[in-house]
Order: C-alpha cells, then structure tokens, then sequence
C-alpha cells in the first residue's frame, strides 16, 4: 500500500459494487494437481494440510524497504498475529530481494511461527503508474524463487503481484491474473496463490467481484483465494458487508489483504465493520502496517517499538475482534488441532494492598483439558468490559487506578489453543485517596498541510512510575485552529481550548509508554503549535 494511493479514496463515492459473476460455485473437483501436504482452498475456505480451518490474522511488514527491522517478525508474533504478510521487490520498482534474503525471512517466519504471506510490491497500480511491473513480470520473479520455495506450501502463500492494476481500464486485470496464475501453475508452484484487487486494491468498480468466478476456475489446482484492500472506499458497514458476502455466498475464498482505520482527507474507513465482518464470516484480515509507512498514521508501532503502540495499533491488537481476541497459531507448527474445550471460569478474584492508584488481585486457578496459559483480566462496567491485564499466574497488580474510585473486576483463562474460559465472578474495589495522573511529557507535530486544512499527531508518553489510566489532555490553540477529526481520542472544543479524552484503546498509559493521537484541523494563516499541555490537570513536559 506504500502510497501512490493516488485519488483513489476520492472516487469512493462512485463506486458500483456489481454481483460476483456465478451465484454458487462451479463443479471444481479436487484437483489432482494440490499439494495436499500445504495450505489448500477448499469449498471456499483456506485448510490447513490436516483439514484444519485456518483464519489468518496478521499484519502487513515493509520488508524490502526496511531489511535491517529483522527483530519486527518476532515482535509481530507477541502480539498474537498468526500471519504476517511480507512486502518484497521483484527489481522493476525497487531493488530485488534475492532469492538467499526470500529463503531467510521465510526462516524467520517459521522461526516465530508465523504463516508467510510474500508479496511483490512493484506491481502496484499497474497501468496508472508508470513505474508499475506487469503481473507478467511478477510472474517471472516467482519462477525465479521456485527452489527457495518448494516445500514450503505448508508455511508460505504467494500473493503474486500487490494492487496489481490502477484505476485506468481496470476491466484489462481479468485476463494478467489468470495468465500469471497458470504461468506458475506450469512452472510447478502448487502453493495457495492470492490474487490483488485492482483499482489499487479496493475494487471501487467491482471488476474483481464481476470476474472473480472466471479467474478462479481457470486455475487448475483450484488452491486460488482473493484479497482485497478496504480503506476509504469501505466508508460503511453496508458496503463491507455487501462486498464480503458477495464471496461467501458464491462459495469463493477471500480475506481483506489490507486495511486501514484512521480517517484522513479523503474519507473515514470503517474498520470497525471490516474485523466484526470478517470475525462473523471467519475471514482473515491483515492490516497496514507494522511501521515505517509512509503514511505514518497508519503505523501500528511507532519508529518499530513494540512498546510504542499507535492508535491503529492499539484499535487491531486489543480491540472488538481484534488479533489478540480472535487469533489462533497454525496447527502446522505444533498447536493442538483437537483441542476445542475452553479452561474453566477462574474463581472470583479477590483484592488486597489496595491504595489511590494500585490494587493487587488473586484468584482460584482455572483447570483446562491441555493446559491454561494465561489470564486476561477485565474492567466490568455496566454491560461493557476492557481488558486492562495480562498474567501468567493467579496474581496480579494493576497500577495507574484514579484515587477515590469504585472499580469491577473479573478474569479469564485461556489456554493455548486459543479457547478462552467464561468469566469468573466480579470484585469491586474502591481506590484510597491521593491519586495522581503522574509525570508526562507531550509531543505535537504537524505532519502535513494542504490549503486551509492539517493533519496533527499528539504523542503523550507516560514519564512516571505508575501506569495512567483515564485522563484529559488540555492545551490551547492560539491561531484558531479547529479540530474536526480525531482517532485515539475525542476531543472537546471551546474557542481556542482543547480538551481530549481518550478512545478506549488509549485510556491506558503504561509507565515508561505512550500513546499517540492524530488529527485532522482547519486553519486560516498562521499555524502555531501549543506550547502548554497537561494531563488530568498535572503540567506536562512540552517534548
């Protein structure tokens, strides 16, 4: 998605969104030709070699831009992805990644267990952007990986060329993509192949959709999934739903490639109806990007910290259908396919050392089949709950708590299949007085300008020794600026004062880390940063 995203989001407001071209699927028998000991498509799912459903669940890593980030594989997997997808170049666009470097990242991948999705980049918008290769070309930089590759159907899918046509013509995409698939079908690839969108990947005129029967069953194995891209042009739950069922009922693979949440002047993705989409159709998801966009409000870590989530990042890790509520490991490295039976509720949690800003909790263990790995506990509030928490054992203490507050908590199990316990019962605890938001320090940045309009980012870093939870971030605004969008918080204006709360994948300020807000302002003259900011009403540090 390096973007070059070039007017596309402007032209979501025509788009048509046709019918797939077959209401059900063909007879499409099991090809002889399958690898049956890889990833295979079959009756519109992606199995594993045992049969095993596989759901990917993952992100989006800029490889070929950024060689030396080799530690963001095993980062990507903390987070619970089961699936990265790795941006390489074939040499068109931008230097090759060889052959020796294609075999170590798929080493990596396997190394941290972790489902391989290699992309060729350079396609990119192919017959709008002159730079683009042809899928053609795509082709012949695969054929040239076939001995890196080969044996690796288990681990590695192929996604043969990224948004591999603009929006010029995009009715001429038909006819590349099945060329490209049957020329690696006849050089002896038999992995899972996925094919791009185009109109840069988002389909806006429903080529893919109208053809998409066509192209798969020119494919002799029939091991075909289709990946399409959702940013602006996906502005509505309708148009997600619309798109995706589309599939579904046709009995077509598909997952959602990439996709982006933060608004930005060309509209606002609802991403929110793209991973509640795919968790109900049990479709993968892999958003953009781990870091280093060029884009940088749609970096999911800041500068490749792990420990320094953004927003976006925050919203895909531990957000509603998220990749850390909804994924599960490959069973091909280890995991147990079996293994259905969730771990018992845990015993209702009790509180101790209780002060203004910690409580320590504990409670009776869960019992599991296989085996209980860990506990998340929950903030209970009315009907709503967030996971504040993380344990490896029956104890926990929470920092950053308010002073003078009533909190509800409950816990957990799961174990490692991914089988999550129902809840235990709830404690309620009340915070001593003397709570403070603790040392911060705040960084204010205008990332872009255009006419009468900016994009801002705020990054608030927790400097204290406590954990912040829930906080108000004031400052003023002294050229009249006005906010009129903002993700990873929502903001209050009065005049020229601010005043923001946080989203609820940011209301947690870990001790030692950050969150970072983005914005988009208009302005008339000067655009001055403010120079004063604090945080539930303590001074913070201007960085």
């Amino acid at each position: 998605m390096r973007r070059t995203r070039a007017l596309v989001a402007l032209l979501a407001g025509l788009a048509t969104f046709l019918g797939v071209g077959a209401t059900g699927p063909a007879a499409h028998a099991e090809p002889a030709g399958a690898s049956a000991a890889g990833l295979r498509i079959e009756d519109g799912r992606l199995l594993e070699a045992n049969g095993n459903d596989f759901v990917m669940r993952g992100v989006n890593h800029a490889h070929t831009w950024y060689p030396g980030e080799t530690q963001s594989l095993a980062d990507i997997k903390e987070t619970g992805a089961n699936t990265v997808r790795v941006v390489l170049a074939s040499g068109h666009r931008w230097s090759e990644n060889s052959p020796q470097d294609v075999a170590a990242v798929v080493g990596q991948c396997k190394e941290n267990r972790l489902i391989c999705v290699l992309e060729v980049h350079d396609t990119t918008g192919y017959g709008e952007e002159a730079a683009a290769a042809s899928l053609d070309q795509a082709a012949d930089y695969w054929i040239g990986l076939r001995d890196v590759l080969a044996g690796e159907e288990e681990y590695v899918i192929v996604n043969i060329g990224n948004e591999p046509w603009g929006n010029t013509d995009p009715a001429g995409w038909t006819r590349p993509t099945i060329d490209a698939v049957q020329k690696l079908r006849d050089a002896g690839f038999e992995h899972t192949i996925m094919v791009d969108a185009p109109n840069w990947g988002q389909d806006w005129q429903g080529v893919m959709r109208a053809n998409a029967r066509t192209v798969y069953d020119a494919d002799p194995t029939g091991n075909l999934i289709f990946s399409i891209h959702m940013y602006s042009v996906y502005d509505t739950a309708e148009k997600v739903s619309d798109y995706l069922n589309a599939f579904v009922d046709a009995g077509l693979p598909i997952l959602i490639g990439e996709f982006g949440g933060p608004a930005d002047q060309w509209g606002d993705p609802n991403e929110d109806a793209m991973m509640a989409t795919a968790e109900q159709l049990g479709l993968g998801y892999l958003a953009w990007s781990w870091s280093g966009n060029t884009d940088p409000i749609l970096d999911l870590v800041i500068d490749f910290d792990p420990g320094r989530l953004s927003p976006w990042g925050q919203r895909v890790f531990h957000g509603e259908n998220g990749i850390a509520q909804t994924s599960r490991e490959a069973t091909v490295f280890g995991g147990d396919s079996g293994d259905t039976e969730a771990p018992t509720a845990p015993g209702a949690p009790t509180a101790s050392e209780v002060s203004a800003t910690s409580a320590t909790l504990s409670w009776a263990a869960s019992t599991d089949n296989v085996g209980v790995t860990g506990y998340d506990i929950v903030r209970v509030d009315g009907g709503t709950e967030t996971r504040i928490a993380g344990s490896a054992t029956e104890k926990v203490t929470l920092s950053g708590l308010t002073a003078e507050t009533d909190y509800t908590f409950a816990v957990y199990a799961r174990d490692a299949a991914g089988n999550r316990s129902a809840r235990s019962g709830t404690v309620t605890v009340t915070t001593a007085e003397g709570g403070t938001a603790g040392t911060c320090s705040v960084g204010y940045r205008v990332v872009g300008e255009w006419g009468s309009g900016f994009q801002g980012e705020i990054v608030i870093r927790n400097t204290g020794a406590a954990a912040v939870d829930g906080w108000t971030l004031a400052f003023t605004l002294d050229d009249g600026q006005v906010i009129s969008t903002m993700w990873g918080g929502t903001p209050a204006q009065e005049g020229e004062s601010v005043s923001v709360t946080p989203a609820s994948y940011t209301s947690t300020i870990p001790a030692g880390g950050s969150v970072t807000l983005g914005f988009l302002a208009a302005v008339d003259g000067p655009n001055t940063a403010p120079t004063a900011f604090t945080l539930s009403g303590s001074a913070c540090a201007v960085a």
